[in-house]
């Protein structure tokens, strides 16, 4: 198992400051990758997690241009909120930019109130479809293929696209979402599925439904990720983090990786400077150190 750091971009507090500081802990770690979040116009009810948030793919192509060793991930980008050819065009400018660097995380999205905020209030509805098209124009663009695209949303034969992304059509694509249709759709359609604030024992229970999907289709089984929060000590909230004492926060790693979860991408819940990094310190040394020398 390798690890990746969920960058600061958000809530309240978050800053230039502080997104540099998670990923300079993280390249000077030794991680593999950063990953940036995405929404755009929330409602207030959203306010305390998403009113203040830097946008995904600009804080990647910030940090990618100053850390040339990580690998840059948006876990997840909304895609049916956003046009998927501009989104094509963006993610293969960031990767031809950083030489390959990239993995595109991709959601449906839940908040009905946002896709209306941003013009797109019927799309809400159709989100899945537009998702599955989505996936498969970007492939069709980065391909490099001049051959006419037909879809549902989007049809075209006189077109140009450059450049290419770096990895070409083989740029990662990662689906999330933790219903039965997302983990189908992963399982047809991703090279990586990534959970969000989830732990073991549901990740254990969806890993057959991934992979029926992924047989039934003839596609190999998706690279497991897991994207999870992290507390140090006691800690009580309306969801799932890995949390207590180092030995009970490694043991949960622990499960992870006996599943088969190949990326775990943590996220402490810190916009200080100071503080995310001492989080990503703590967290190396009294756990991801224990991977490097194989202790269990």
């Amino acid at each position: 198992m390798d690890f990746g750091l969920v960058l600061p971009t958000m809530p309240k507090g978050a800053s230039p400051e502080g997104i540099e500081a998670a990923a300079e802990a993280a390249e000077r770690l030794g991680w593999s990758a950063v990953w940036s979040t995405d929404h755009v116009l929330v409602p207030h009810s959203a306010e305390r997690e998403y009113g203040v948030i830097y946008e995904a793919i600009v804080s990647l192509a910030h940090v990618g241009g100053r850390h040339a060793r990580l690998r840059l991930g948006t876990s997840v980008i909304v895609v049916p909120q956003r046009n998927a050819v501009v989104l094509a065009k963006e993610l293969a400018s960031l990767d031809a930019l950083t030489r390959g660097r990239v993995i595109a995380g991709v959601g449906l999205g839940w908040n009905e109130v946002e896709f209306a905020n941003l013009g797109e209030a019927e799309r809400f509805h159709v989100r899945g479809a537009y998702t599955d098209e989505t996936v498969r124009l970007w492939r069709h663009l980065w391909s490099g293929s001049e051959e006419p695209f037909e879809g549902r949303f989007h049809s075209f034969s006189d077109f140009v696209f450059g450049p290419l992304p770096a990895q070409g059509a083989a740029l990662p694509i990662l689906l999330g979402g933790r219903s039965e249709p997302a983990l189908r759709r992963a399982g047809r359609l991703a090279d990586w599925y990534q959970s969000s604030a989830s732990g073991p024992d549901a990740f254990a229970s969806w890993i057959p439904i991934i992979r029926d999907a992924a047989v039934a289709t003839g596609r190999p089984m998706p690279t497991l990720s897991a994207r999870v929060n992290v507390r140090f000590g006691d800690f009580k909230a309306g969801f799932y983090a890995m949390s207590g004492s180092p030995d009970e926060i490694a043991a949960e790693v622990d499960r992870f990786a006996e599943l088969g979860v190949e990326h775990l991408a943590v996220a402490f819940g810190e916009t200080d400077p100071d503080r995310v990094a001492s989080a990503a310190e703590r967290f190396d040394r009294e756990i991801v150190a224990r991977h490097r020398v194989g202790v269990r």
